[in-house]
Formats: structure tokens, C-alpha cells, sequence
């Protein structure tokens, strides 16, 4: 489907339930991060791409915020980009590792302050809640399984199940959905 604004591109999500959408922060009725939230509200288990020109702290923030799996900036080549919806797809963050510590350390503190981190990690297995945090390092799923001695597979179905444990549909959303609920701190990742 293609969208000429936000709203429509929200509907179009509820309709077709893609697998991944790639949207933009400005279009016209709704801004791309508005529709972020709503098309993650009717299909969480649609990853979301930002692919934008923008490149400001603020939209960043409130894009992940938001539910969105990646961002990318419109000057890359056409091939990362399709890289980077097979990423998100498959629940791999698309940003910068920069970025993501930058991100973790901002919902870490915002978490603290708001006294919003719960002990819910109980809801995932000691297996799950490793590979959340090996992943909240920037490891890929290959990578993962070469640490923990299992297979690629393995990894994935691991993710799979703390994706619908967290209600979220990709790698940044759980790490950051993790964090929030105290599944693990921003502390136990330097231990990586």
C-alpha cells in the first residue's frame, strides 16, 4: 500500500497488517510520529521504519518512542534501505550504535525519575531475558548464538517469544520495553 498522509497510512496498516511500514515525520493530516503510535496500536506486530530527512535528537526520541523500529535518513542508497526493512523485519534495530546507547541512557534515566521501572522480568525466562540484554548490546542474532551455543533458530525463536511477552514487534521496542520494566539496567550492559 502507499499512503499520501499520515491517517491514511494508519488505515492502510489496519487493513493490509504489513509487516513492516516505512513512514516519514512530515506528511500532511497526521505527523509520521502520530502515525507511528496509532499503526502500532491497531498492529503491533508491524515494525515500523522511519525513513526520513530529518535527523534532530527530538524526532529520533519520540519515534522510538513512539514504536518505531528504525530510522534512516532519505540520502542512503536504495539497497540499505532494502537491508534495512529486511532488518527491522526480522526484529534487528536499524540505527546507529551511537545512537542506541544514547537512546537507552535517555529511557534509563526517564525510567529512574519517573520511578517506572518494575521488577516484570519474571515474565521472561533467565534464557530470554540474557538474550534481551546481549541484543540491548548491539549484538546481532548471529552473534547471540555464537555466545550462548545455540543456533540462529534459536536465537530468532527466542526473540519471537519476548517479542509477544513485551506486546512489541521488533529488537529496539523490546530492548527498550525491557529497560522500562526493569527487565534488566542500563548498567548490565557494560558487563557484555
Amino acid at each position: 500500500g502507499e499512503a499520501t498522509d499520515g491517517a491514511e497510512a494508519v488505515a492502510l496498516a489496519d487493513r493490509l497488517n504489513p509487516d513492516v511500514a516505512i513512514v516519514d515525520i512530515s506528511m500532511p493530516v497526521m505527523s509520521g510520529i502520530e502515525a507511528t503510535e496509532r499503526i502500532k496500536a491497531v498492529r503491533p506486530g508491524t515494525a515500523v521504519l522511519i525513513l526520513t530527512q530529518y535527523d534532530d535528537d527530538q524526532y529520533i526520541f519520540a519515534l522510538l518512542a513512539a514504536g518505531a523500529a528504525g530510522y534512516l535518513l532519505k540520502d542512503v542508497p536504495s539497497a540499505e534501505i532494502v537491508r534495512a526493512v529486511r532488518s527491522v523485519h526480522a526484529g534487528e534495530p536499524v540505527l546507529h550504535p551511537a545512537i542506541v546507547k544514547k537512546v537507552l541512557a535517555r529511557f534509563a534515566a526517564e525510567a529512574q525519575d519517573q520511578q517506572q521501572a518494575r521488577p516484570e522480568g519474571e515474565l521472561l525466562t533467565e534464557r530470554e531475558r540474557e538474550i534481551l540484554r546481549l541484543a540491548a548490546c548491539g549484538l546481532s542474532n548471529a552473534r547471540i548464538g555464537e555466545r550462548l551455543f545455540v543456533s540462529l533458530r534459536t536465537v530468532q525463536v527466542h526473540l519471537t517469544h519476548i517479542f509477544n511477552k513485551l506486546g512489541v514487534g521488533s529488537r529496539t521496542e523490546a530492548v527498550i520495553v525491557g529497560l522500562r520494566r526493569g527487565v534488566f539496567r542500563l548498567e548490565d550492559l557494560d558487563e557484555s
